[in-house]
């Protein structure tokens, strides 16, 4: 029988989401990998347990997560059932869709058809009634965005989430997204961009201006850019790490010399400030005004608290904001 840590909320750092009377944990955790059909389900339950006692209660999902795709819903749905059922209140629960998910016309994009219906399975495979925040995965170019945005209001209307958001939508995009979530009575609460040092196209394409001025928050997925951020392959690529494995985003070739370089610098710099390279790319993230969470991914639950650490340092010098930009070639 599992009891939560009754501290569980002591040192975790809750934030506004937008114009929203929500707050998320500064550190959520995404179920993107290693929570699939193809690992471990008790390494599964042990991180799904250790994030909640440490204050993380907002567990984000998407229905072609596993492998094989809706596996980490079933995971999740098994855990929430053997160990987190009494705690649902306490918890944000979070799903999407937009990539392919089933064979034929109605398993992918941007939909009516397809977004209520993949979000049905979703709660089916999680064993849900509804889900917090539901989520368009992507922008689609092939289906009106009205459509879309009709559909997600119909999602909240008919009692299916509670909350809706978008994910990887570019600045112009987000912006006439959120007007007619607006003008249909269903505000969008939150944005899920990807950001890190590496990967700065939100500052680039004005996305953040964009959230000040709708009201918006954001929860920001791969602030570790894919572990890079980590000093995991300052020794070479592990066997068990993303890099390693054949059809994963991120590539070997990506572990450039170059990029080591820049990864072995910002170790140090980590250093003097008294955290890990991880703990200081998530506090990087955070100290951006609108985002609202960090998203990360974990392996093991002793990544899980290293990430949390970040949050005893996020202020930065003047000094060492300008060395990041100069090492990440800003």
């Amino acid at each position: 029988m599992y009891d939560a840590s009754p501290d569980r909320y002591r040192t975790m750092t809750y934030r506004r989401c937008g114009k929203s009377g929500l707050t998320l944990p500064a550190v959520a955790l995404g179920l993107w990998h290693n929570f699939g059909g193809v690992d471990t389900a008790e390494n599964a339950r042990a991180m799904l347990r250790g994030a909640f006692d440490l204050g993380i209660t907002h567990f984000d999902l998407a229905n072609n997560y596993g492998p094989p795709p809706g596996s980490a819903e079933e995971t999740f749905g098994r855990i929430l059932r053997q160990d987190l059922a009494p705690y649902r209140d306490e918890l944000i629960i979070s799903s999407k869709a937009g990539y392919r998910m089933w064979p034929g016309p109605y398993g992918d994009g941007g939909s009516r058809k397809y977004l209520v219906a993949s979000l049905d399975q979703s709660l089916k495979r999680m064993g849900l009634d509804y889900v917090d925040i539901f989520y368009h995965h992507r922008p689609d170019p092939d289906t009106p965005l009205e459509e879309t945005m009709l559909a997600l209001d119909h999602i909240v209307r008919s009692g299916r989430a509670l909350h809706v958001g978008l994910s990887s939508y570019r600045s112009e995009g987000t912006r006439q997204a959120a007007a007619m979530l607006k003008s249909l009575g269903t505000p969008c609460l939150i944005h899920q961009p990807s950001y890190s040092i590496f990967n700065r196209w939100t500052e680039d394409d004005g996305l953040y201006d964009t959230l000040a001025e709708t009201g918006m928050g954001s929860i920001v997925f791969s602030p570790l850019a894919q572990g890079l951020l980590s000093a995991k392959y300052l020794g070479g690529i592990p066997e068990d790490s993303r890099a390693a494995k054949p059809h994963g985003f991120l590539k070997r070739e990506a572990v450039t010399p170059e990029r080591l370089a820049q990864i072995a610098q910002l170790n140090e710099l980590a250093g003097t400030r008294g955290q890990t390279l991880a703990q200081m790319a998530i506090a990087w993230v955070l100290r951006q005004p609108r985002v609202t969470s960090a998203l990360i991914g974990a392996s093991r639950l002793a990544q899980i608290k290293d990430c949390v650490g970040a949050l005893a340092n996020l202020a930065f010098t003047a000094e060492e904001l300008a060395a990041i930009e100069r090492i990440s070639g800003r």
